[in-house]
Order: structure tokens, then C-alpha cells, then sequence
């Protein structure tokens, strides 16, 4: 019987010749990432090692990865205390994948992750953030985990009890239309699926719609993934993961290449024809909660943001920069551009994107978490309406449960701050 992907990385990273969905396995982590919440499992951490006798040390202080991102720079005395502690424990462990607030090697762990090479295709990833899923794009099986358990990894370099999972194919074929991106094919496939739709499975992706799929493109999908419930998102190395590693990433030496085999067992297969896809929104407060834009088109909003680890990359703000280029953001709206990464910030300096949204009006931020979750920049007041590119629009997201978030891709976002509603990029606004 043929593996899955997944099915086939875990045989490898358990030294067996096969494993299947339901197996419980104890596979080795090739990368454990954390950021500020590091403070919550350095404690649980020493608690291991409490009564012992043993010094506190991580296994491989080469394959811990650490980045500041949530609350960047600090907005309390609390956050600045933590990330003082946690920078201490850096130090003393002699961890180097690791990245403070500073503007030439910052920003969202979902893009330093990819861009700095700490991601290779085959091997197991776990972070405590439910979005280590969007490092399933260049193959590796990347999924969230807790304190206590991300804990036991630093200890122990294995990831205990995983049970494997099902797999569902996605089929994603045709070609997408002007405007139309992998965010609408992943809020489509999570509206058709629903939010729980793929509990606790992982979605592999597949098709000529993925094989031409920039890599920018497939970390969006595989970063949203958790949002249909899934364990993990996952695309077959091919080319464009090779491309990617090599000339962006600087990754040097061997790169394995595996893929599913050809006999695999799936749980379900769901095929979109992409050529016949429209933008997508998801409406409040769930992200199935998807709509074609025709169907909220006209919605006043408040607030546009884009950027987040979902939607801050070189490709996102081109396609923002280049609708908003001469025109201005609408009066009553307010446009917050955060980039994903400092490298791309200076990228997107480089390209005069950053010129066209400050002359059309936009605030242009550092790159961090924090308007994404509401904790720090950007929180929305009372009654307010935000249209975002991140990737979560529950009640209380952005910071207010007396607002609401709506979700799109930086095409349909940008589009609507010109006209200060809802706007189908393809027809207004651009």
C-alpha cells in the first residue's frame, strides 16, 4: 500500500518502512519554532528538569528557532520583561536561529522560517502557533503545537504520541484570472469544506493550478489550512520548492526530494477548477463563512489592512501597490500595510511600493503579528468594519468583539480602500 506525503515523512522521520493514518508515532523534528510565548515554554521546559540534578538544555540548540513577532517592539513592560527573558535563555543555550527586533533579519516567524532556509522539503516541523501549517509549502510536514509539548521537544528532539493522520487531495486545476489568487482558492475550498472540515487530516495539494503556483502563493494556501481544522497543509516538492530554496532561500548542500506515492490511499479528493473562480470574501465571524465579492460588493468599511504571515509578501504588495498607484485611499478609511518581513519591507522600498501607498494615503508598519490578532497596532472600535488579508475574522479578532473583520486578498483589498466599501477589484476601485 502506498503513503501519503505525510505518511512518507513520518516513516522516515520514525526510521520505519511504513507507517499509515491512525499509527501513533514519535518522529524526529528537524525544526521546533516558537516566538514570544518561548517565555511560557522556557517554564515549562525547566519544570523537566526540576528535581533532577540536570542542567536545562535544549537537544540541538541548532534546530530551535526563535522570532519576535507578536508584539513588536513591546508594547507593555510585560511583553518587554518576557522577551529580556527569553533573550537571556537564547544566550545561555547558544540558539542562533534566532531573530530580535531589528530591521535586518526581523519579522512574522511564518516568513523568516521559509525565506532564511530554516524549512527543508521531508522533514518534521512544529511551532507553538497554529499556523506552522504554512510550512507545509515546501514540503515538510509543519504543524502547531503547545507549550508543554514544544517543552518535551526541546528536551527530548522528538515529537511524542502523533497519531497520523488522514489525508484529503486537493485537485486544483486551470488557470487563475486577473485578480483572482491562492487566498480566494483557500477561502473557497474552506467554505466548501467548512471550518471543520478536514479536523484533524491533512490537506496535500495538487494540480496544474499548484505546479504554476509561486511559492508566495502556496505558503497563503498551506498558512490557511489550519482554518478547514487541518493538522497540516502540504505541497509536493517540485520545481518552484527547488527555485525557491536555491535562489531565495540561499539554501546550499543536498535538498531531498520525496512525493506521495502514486498508490496512496486519501480520504476524500476535492477538485476546483480555478479558471472559474471569482474573489472571495469570508464574512463575520467565521472563515467559512465565504461569499463571491459580487455578494458583499458595496459594504462600507472602516479599516483595510494588508500584510500578516498570510498576505505580507513581495507579490501581495506589488498587486496592492500597483491598484492604489496614483489614486488616493478613500476619506473615512483608513489603509495599514504591514510587509511580512524586513527583507521584503526593503524589497517593497526597493520597488517604490512603499512610495505609492504613502502617497495614496496608507500607513505604511513595521512587520509583525500584532493588527492581525488585535493585541498591538491597529485594534478597530466599536461597530467598525475591517476588510484584512490575514487569516482569522472571529469575534474579538483585530481586538474588539463589538467589530467586525471581513477577509480577502490583497487585490479586493486594496480595491476597496479607494472607494472606501466593499469592491470587486476586475470591476471598481482600480
Amino acid at each position: 500500500m502506498g503513503m501519503t506525503m505525510v505518511e512518507k515523512i513520518l516513516a522516515g522521520a520514525t526510521h520505519q518502512t511504513l507507517v499509515k493514518a491512525g499509527d501513533v508515532v514519535e518522529p524526529e523534528v528537524g525544526l521546533a519554532m516558537s516566538h514570544e510565548n518561548a517565555a511560557l515554554v522556557i517554564n515549562q521546559f525547566r519544570e523537566i528538569y526540576k528535581d533532577t540534578g540536570k542542567e536545562a538544555k535544549v537537544w540541538d540548540p541548532s534546530r530551535v528557532a526563535i522570532i519576535f513577532d507578536h508584539r513588536v517592539p513591546a508594547e507593555s513592560s510585560k511583553t518587554a520583561t518576557n522577551q529580556k527573558r527569553i533573550r537571556e535563555f537564547v544566550a545561555a543555550q547558544g540558539i542562533t536561529k534566532f531573530h530580535d527586533i531589528r530591521g535586518d533579519e526581523g519579522g512574522i516567524c511564518h516568513q523568516i522560517l521559509p525565506e532564511s532556509g530554516y524549512v527543508l522539503p521531508g522533514k518534521v516541523v512544529v511551532g507553538t502557533d497554529s499556523h506552522t501549517t504554512s510550512h507545509g509549502a515546501l514540503g515538510a510536514f509543519a504543524f502547531g503545537i503547545g507549550a508543554t509539548e514544544m517543552a518535551s521537544v526541546w528536551a527530548l528532539g522528538i515529537a511524542l504520541n502523533v497519531e497520523v493522520p488522514k489525508t484529503i487531495k486537493v485537485v486544483a486545476k486551470g488557470r487563475f484570472s486577473k485578480y483572482v489568487t491562492p487566498k480566494d482558492l483557500i477561502l473557497l475550498l474552506i467554505g466548501r469544506i467548512s471550518a471543520e472540515g478536514a479536523n484533524f487530516k491533512v490537506l496535500e495539494f495538487h494540480g496544474p493550478a499548484f505546479k504554476s503556483m509561486s511559492m508566495s502563493g502556496r505558503l497563503t494556501v498551506c498558512n490557511m489550512s489550519v482554518e478547514a481544522g487541518a493538522t497540516s497543509g502540504i505541497v509536493p516538492p517540485d520545481e518552484e520548492t527547488l527555485r525557491y530554496l536555491r535562489e531565495e532561500a540561499k539554501v546550499k548542500g543536498k535538498i531531498e526530494v520525496i512525493g506521495p506515492d502514486p498508490d496512496a490511499s486519501y480520504d476524500q479528493v476535492v477538485e476546483i477548477d480555478v479558471s472559474k473562480l471569482e474573489p472571495q470574501v469570508a464574512c463575520p465571524h467565521a472563515v467559512d463563512n465565504v461569499k463571491p465579492v459580487g455578494k458583499v460588493a458595496g459594504l462600507k468599511i472602516n479599516q483595510v489592512v494588508i500584510g500578516s504571515c498570510t498576505n505580507g509578501r513581495l507579490d501581495d504588495l506589488a498587486v496592492a501597490a500597483k491598484i492604489v498607484k496614483g489614486k488616493k485611499v478613500a476619506r473615512g478609511t483608513r489603509m495599514l500595510v504591514f510587509p511580512a518581513s524586513y527583507r521584503i519591507f526593503k524589497q517593497a522600498l526597493d520597488a517604490g511600493y512603499v512610495a505609492d501607498f504613502i502617497k495614496a494615503g496608507a500607513v505604511v508598519m513595521n512587520p509583525g503579528c500584532g493588527p492581525c490578532l488585535g493585541v498591538h497596532q491597529g485594534a478597530l472600535g466599536d461597530g467598525e468594519v475591517a476588510l484584512a488579508t490575514t487569516n482569522r475574522n472571529f469575534k474579538g479578532r483585530m481586538g474588539n468583539p463589538n467589530a467586525e473583520v471581513y477577509l480577502s486578498s490583497p487585490a479586493v483589498a486594496a480595491a476597496s480602500a479607494l472607494t472606501g466599501v466593499i469592491t470587486d477589484p476586475r470591476k471598481g476601485g482600480t
